[in-house]
């Protein structure tokens, strides 16, 4: 896969999460998989970019898009009347039923892929509030994504995986650029579901999460300080030390597909303008 265009300095690729803008994230990295475009050393996938990134990584086309498609048009995937339920509005598990039986996710291909690079999927410990940056396995993958993709108060919450809870890595560590860059980071290609200039504010859920979890001094600490984390990174991103290279490809205006907000249409057109940026991308590195 991706004979191409290879690099000898430490390239890091990092996928950000974002719902239903995941569509735009697959249009990107399809663009990179017919263009056999992968001069990464390293890769990190966040919450939906985790998704994304699998399906990458095992060189399947479209399939990305067609995983977002099925849970977009699946009854079972989002019921407000589960909101307060044990599986939450949003049925997190469905992502692995997608991945093993709708939309095969090739792990052996993928995991073969790995032989070279260093993949990782960002998560955050439910008791400590902090990043972990896990590598994945043949026994491990999909649940790590699955954790990574687990939002507080809208799906069920958290994910157990080796008798340890994680949920959404978007919480501790949402682009984790300087992370990479402390890791020995030359270059860092960055896929946004966000325009670049748009900074975080505090959110009704991390605001009602650093008040419910208030016995749980680092949880409570991830939800009270995750916009500021996230605003740092942008604040990182857009002045990087003069030793590295970032590229952010990242759409121009809001996506058209929210985070949970969504049709066929919208996701379609947001595909669409992510495989036209990542081919602009291709075709213009150096």
């Amino acid at each position: 896969m991706h004979e191409d265009h290879k690099s000898k300095i430490d390239h890091y690729l990092i996928v950000e999460g974002g719902g239903f803008k995941t569509g735009f994230t697959s249009g990107l990295l399809d663009a990179f998989i017919v263009s056999r475009f992968s001069p990464f050393s390293s890769l990190l996938g966040i919450s939906g970019g985790a998704v994304a990134l699998s399906y990458f990584l095992a060189d399947q086309y479209r399939d990305s898009l067609k995983s977002i498609l099925h849970l977009a048009k699946d009854e079972n995937f989002l019921n407000y009347r589960r909101t307060f339920g044990k599986e939450g509005y949003m049925d997190i598990d469905m992502l692995k039923v997608v991945a093993e039986k709708k939309v095969p996710f090739d792990i052996n291909k993928a995991f073969k892929e790995m032989d070279e690079k260093d993949v990782r999927f960002v998560l955050t410990h439910r008791e400590s509030g902090d990043a972990r940056y896990m590598n994945p396995n043949m026994d491990n993958w999909l649940d790590l994504v699955t954790a990574s993709c687990t939002l507080p108060f809208v799906t069920k919450g958290k994910h157990v995986i080796e008798g340890e809870e994680y949920f959404d890595g978007g919480w501790s560590d949402a682009i984790p650029a300087q992370w990479a860059y402390e890791r020995g980071a030359k270059r860092i290609t960055i896929l946004r579901t966000w325009p670049k200039e748009i900074l975080s504010t505090q959110s009704w859920a991390d605001y009602f999460g650093s008040i419910y979890f208030k016995a749980i001094p680092g949880l409570q600490n991830a939800f009270e300080h995750s916009y500021e984390k996230y605003n740092a990174s942008i604040e990182f991103i857009n002045n990087p030390p003069k030793d590295l290279i970032i590229d952010q490809l990242c759409p121009i205006k809001v996506l058209k597909s929210g985070t949970y907000s969504y049709s066929k249409k919208t996701i379609m057109s947001d595909y669409r303008y992510g495989l036209d940026v990542g081919m602009q991308y291709v075709a213009n590195f150096k």
